[in-house]
C-alpha cells in the first residue's frame, strides 16, 4: 500500500510504482493531501495503472482544482484510506 500525501513524493512514487508493477507486486495507492496534484502528471498517472486499487481523496482532489468527471483515478472517502490501510501486509507513506 502506498500512501501518497505530498506533490514532492513524485521523484520516489513514480519509480517505485513502475518496480512493484515488474516485480508483480500486489499493491494499492492511495492519494491525498497535496499529493492529489500529481494527478495532473501523466507519468504519474500512468505509473498507478499497475495498482490493484488507486484512490484519491475526493475532498483533497476538489482542493487541487480538480472536478468530478476529470478525476483519472476512483475518488474516495478517508474512509476507504482507512480500509485500504486495514488490507495492507505493509504501508509507505510518501
Amino acid at each position: 500500500m502506498l500512501h501518497v500525501t505530498s506533490r514532492e513524493a513524485v521523484a520516489v512514487a513514480i519509480p517505485l510504482m513502475r518496480a512493484l508493477h515488474r516485480g508483480g507486486a500486489d499493491w494499492a495507492c492511495f492519494v491525498t493531501n497535496d499529493g492529489a496534484e500529481l494527478l495532473r502528471d501523466a507519468g504519474f498517472v500512468a505509473a498507478l495503472q499497475g495498482a490493484g486499487r488507486a484512490v484519491v481523496c475526493e475532498h483533497s482532489w476538489e482542493a487541487a482544482g480538480g472536478k468530478a468527471e476529470d478525476c483519472p483515478i476512483e475518488r474516495g472517502s478517508q474512509t476507504i484510506n482507512s480500509a485500504m490501510m486495514a488490507e495492507a501486509d505493509r504501508v509507505v507513506s510518501l
